[in-house]
């Protein structure tokens, strides 16, 4: 797979309930929907979906379908839940092929310093914040999640530093204690498998 783009996301699953209205943005209507991607552990991914009008008929009952796109980030001011929201935003959805999908490919810079900890079991984790470009000056603000390791080596990395790298797109149930008592949240990440030398961007 030829990085053609700093932001490269290929999925395959099923939609989980039918695409809603999300916004209209000049002259065109977004939709939203979930993706159900499953996982070797069982446990599937459940992703959201951004899609514009154009593509609305493609996403079909329950038979899989496989979306390219990208992976977006925007500021979520409504006060609920994280100020940064993620979604994959759909540039082609087709068929599925018959086999789950879940790859990312990112290009980016390193803008906040690395959050290096370990679990109660000992393994290694590393918390990534990846700055990738986007047209018009405008960029994307990525977690990324490293481990064992992966964790240990991305540890060293420097805020200004790039990083190109392949992984997954994961959803995770947390809880978050409020004024109103504990909620149930979830958050999406990039569970970084490996990094991509320069030869194997090109």
């Amino acid at each position: 797979m030829t990085i053609l783009s700093q932001n490269e996301v290929l999925l395959e699953g099923t939609a989980s309930g039918t695409p809603v209205l999300s916004h209209e943005n000049h002259g065109t209507r977004f939709y939203r929907f979930f993706l159900e991607v499953p996982r070797l552990s069982g446990t599937p991914d459940i992703l959201p979906v951004l899609l514009p009008e154009a593509l609305l008929s493609k996403v079909t009952g329950d038979a899989p379908i496989r979306v390219r796109g990208q992976l977006r980030s925007f500021n979520n001011r409504s006060g609920v839940g994280s100020r940064l929201v993620l979604t994959v935003y759909a540039l082609d959805i087709g068929p599925g092929e018959g086999q789950a999908q879940n790859h990312i490919r990112l290009r980016g810079t390193l803008c906040k310093p690395p959050v290096f900890r370990r679990t109660p079991l000992g393994r290694s984790i590393c918390d990534l914040m990846l700055a990738v470009s986007r047209r018009y000056g405008r960029a994307d603000y990525l977690p990324v999640i490293a481990w064992g390791q992966l964790a240990v080596e991305a540890s060293r990395l420097q805020v200004g530093d790039s990083l190109a790298l392949e992984g997954r797109v994961q959803s995770r149930v947390y809880h978050k204690v409020t004024e109103e008592g504990t909620q149930e949240r979830v958050a999406y990440e990039v569970s970084m498998m490996h990094t991509l030398e320069a030869e194997e961007e090109d």
